[in-house]
């Protein structure tokens, strides 16, 4: 790093990525800072500049051997950081400069045989409340929130009608005997829609109530989509509708005449139904006489976008629904969550793989609702909507939620 360059950050000041420490602090408050960066998006801790900005310069004959000591003796796992100094920042004052990437594992400040684990939030450092650790280490891929035992709920909570059509019907294999509940626990114990506690209760998993619950919003309050068709290009009290889409996220399916229809919703065809009946639909005439119907928005893609947005997010997140909106000129899609382990939305869009909820996305991809190449978005999403009207979908990060939008037309350029 140059003089300028460093200049420049300090001239910023402090912000999420950027702390300003004296190089006479001890060395856990040094491990505190680096830990919360580690957890976050990695960061920067200059030592020897004030809380002000003000340069005081660097102290320690030894600061190297003292920040790598810091990093290998208070943190656990151990972080090695890039170290520098970049010399003559002000005259006769040095500053350190000690750069963290974000961290693979969740990282902890060791003191005292004690653990204490710190994340970042805007320009300060705190320790973690238990909920934003559990979705830390999911993030990390350490804990599967889909694989959580869901306490109170039963067998009977699971709709077994379902059940039956999945494995009978979706996996070809042979199902136990409706009223059989010993071996309905096991089969479902062996593919973790059940969970076995360490008390020896056995409870649907998060997984499996969101599957195949019989009222999922029983027990996940948040499992569900809220919809609302807005008349104009914002927000608006003034709705053309609002529903609370729930239920679980597959159909129930019945085979007339060898071919299986949908009996009963799942939550990707709520979301479907409703797009298609709050956006517009023109009908032209071909060949002089055919009339061929086109829909403002490709159902491929928009069937895509949900169920994305519902085997995905994040279901730690538990104060909020999936957000699907529908404007004049466009839909959005809000997913509760930041994107999972490392995925951003450059490499989504050219098909990288990588799943929160690993069983929710296996089940649904048995279902044929998700490619099991993990090719959907750029196959049905952005080439669907290349080909239905030019445009090209926005996928969105910000803060902890992920959007799309899709856009009825292109946008005009004045």
């Amino acid at each position: 790093m140059t003089r300028t360059e460093l200049l420049e950050l300090i001239r910023n000041g402090e912000n999420s990525g950027v702390e300003f420490k004296q190089d006479t602090i001890e060395a856990r408050a040094l491990a505190k800072e680096l830990v919360a960066f580690a957890n976050f998006a990695g960061g920067r801790v200059l030592l020897g500049v004030e809380d002000d900005g003000s340069v005081a310069g660097i102290t320690r004959s030894n600061i190297e051997e003292w920040v790598m000591q810091a990093c290998r003796d208070k943190i656990r796992p151990e972080l090695i950081p890039f170290f520098e100094i970049v010399k003559e920042v002000e005259p006769g004052k040095h500053v350190a400069v000690v750069q963290i990437e974000a961290g693979w594992s969740v990282h902890h400040v060791w003191h005292n045989n004690h653990r204490t684990y710190y994340i970042r939030v805007g320009t300060t450092c705190r320790e973690a409340s238990q909920e934003e650790l559990e979705r830390l280490f999911q993030r990390r891929g350490s804990v599967r929130a889909e694989l959580r035992a869901i306490s109170g709920a039963t067998l009977a909570d699971l709709d077994r009608r379902r059940l039956v059509d999945y494995f009978a019907r979706v996996r070809a294999q042979s199902a136990p005997d409706l009223s059989d509940d010993a071996a309905w626990t096991s089969l479902l114990v062996n593919t973790e829609l059940m969970i076995e506690t360490n008390t020896g209760q056995v409870c649907p998993s998060v997984a499996g109530l969101l599957l195949f619950g019989t009222a999922p919003n029983k027990f996940l309050a948040h499992a569900g989509i809220s919809a609302t068709a807005f008349p104009g290009l914002e927000k608006d009290y003034a709705a053309r509708e609002r529903a609370n889409l729930r239920g679980p996220l597959t159909p129930l399916m019945a085979v007339t005449g060898g071919q299986p229809r949908v009996v009963e919703n799942g939550l990707v065809e709520q979301a479907t139904d409703f797009v298609r009946r709050n956006t517009a639909v023109t009908a032209t005439l071909e060949d002089g006489a055919r009339r061929v119907e086109r829909p403002a928005y490709p159902e491929e893609a928009i069937r895509e976008t949900v169920v994305n947005a519902l085997v995905h997010r994040d279901y730690l997140l538990s104060a909020t629904d999936i957000e699907l909106s529908i404007y004049a000129d466009r839909i959005e899609v809000i997913s509760p969550g930041r994107l999972p382990n490392g995925i951003t939305p450059a490499r989504m869009l050219t098909g990288c793989r990588a799943a929160r909820n690993q069983l929710l996305k296996d089940v649904m991809a048995d279902y044929g609702y998700l490619e099991h190449l993990g090719m959907g978005v750029p196959r049905k999403i952005v080439k669907g909507m290349r080909e239905h009207n030019g445009t090209a979908p926005e996928l969105i990060e910000d803060g902890e939620s992920f959007r799309v939008v899709l856009r009825a037309t292109a946008p005009t350029t004045a």
